[in-house]
C-alpha cells in the first residue's frame, strides 16, 4: 500500500508559488517546468496542478489531462533543442527511483551517442534554466 499524499512536497509547494520554478507551460489543470538537475538541456517536469502521489493513484481525469501536455512538451523539446529524440520518464515509489512524490513525467532531450548526464549531479544555474525554458515556450507558440 502506498503513502498518503504529502501536501508539502516540493512540487506542491511550486504549485502554490512557495518555491520560484521556470515554467514552459501552464493551464488550469497541469504545470510544465524545468527540471533544475537537468539531464540534457532542455529537461522538464509536466505536474498536474491536483494531488496525485503517483501514476498508481492519480485518477484517470488526470492522466486524461496530462499525457496530451507531456507530448505538446516533448514535441517543444526536439523542436527547440534541436534533438534527436526525447524520453519520457515517470517513476512510482522509491523503489522504482520516485524521489518527489507528486505524480510527474520527466521530458528529456536525446541526442544520438550522447549520454544523459547523472540526475543527481547538482543543480543548474539558474539563468541557463531560464534560456532554455524561454527557448520551449517559443517552441510552444
Amino acid at each position: 500500500m502506498t503513502a498518503a499524499y504529502d501536501p508539502n512536497n516540493i512540487f506542491a509547494k511550486i504549485l502554490r508559488g512557495e518555491i520560484p520554478s521556470h515554467k514552459v507551460y501552464e493551464d488550469d489543470k497541469i504545470l510544465a517546468f524545468m527540471d533544475v538537475m537537468p539531464q540534457s538541456n532542455g529537461h522538464c517536469l509536466v505536474v498536474p496542478k491536483t494531488p496525485a502521489r503517483n501514476l498508481l493513484d492519480a485518477s484517470v481525469e488526470q492522466l486524461t489531462d496530462l499525457m496530451p501536455v507531456v507530448q505538446k512538451i516533448a514535441k517543444a523539446a526536439v523542436k527547440a533543442f534541436e534533438a534527436d529524440g526525447a524520453v519520457i520518464m515517470q517513476f512510482n515509489e522509491a523503489p522504482a527511483g520516485q524521489t518527489v512524490f507528486h505524480l510527474h513525467f520527466h521530458v528529456v532531450p536525446r541526442y544520438e551517442g550522447v549520454p544523459m548526464r547523472p540526475h543527481e549531479g547538482g543543480m543548474a544555474d539558474g539563468a541557463i534554466l531560464a534560456a532554455n525554458a524561454a527557448k520551449l515556450r517559443v517552441a510552444l507558440a
